[in-house]
């Protein structure tokens, strides 16, 4: 599958499940909503998750993007991620909101969340995508 057709995807289909490395080398799973912005997949979490954490150490990722109904077209990107932290992923915390959700009602409020919350952005740069054909 061509990494433009992943991305497409991934516009189109927000839940996935994200694969980090723990320090022993083991899967840590995460459900996560992501979205495209400039090429590379965005989500949002806490500076504080293990995931983070995760990938503060070892940056290579693979998620399983789905479909809204669970059995249906899905897709798998592997890749490499870089984290955006405060003040820095502030205006793309927002820019994330407004591509999943539209407008917020109070942005001054969203962005004071934002920083209570220790929010962050996670890009990933997608190297592989699959499958190619089902079976």
């Amino acid at each position: 599958m061509e990494i433009a057709d992943a991305l497409e995807f991934v516009r189109e289909h927000h839940n996935a499940v994200l694969l980090t490395y723990r320090r022993d080398s083991s899967a840590q799973l995460s459900p996560i909503t992501c979205d495209v912005a400039d090429g590379k997949i965005v989500i949002s979490t806490r500076e504080t998750a293990l995931k983070v954490k995760n990938l503060r150490r070892d940056a290579r990722v693979s998620l399983c993007v789905l479909a809204d109904q669970f059995y249906g077209s899905w897709i798998q990107v592997d890749g490499t991620a870089e984290i955006v932290s405060l003040p820095d992923a502030l205006e793309l915390l927002v820019d994330y909101y407004r591509g999943l959700r539209g407008e917020h009602p109070d942005w001054d409020e969203y962005r004071a969340a934002m920083v209570t919350d220790r929010r962050c952005i996670v890009r990933v740069t997608a190297e592989r995508a699959g499958p190619d054909q089902s079976g």
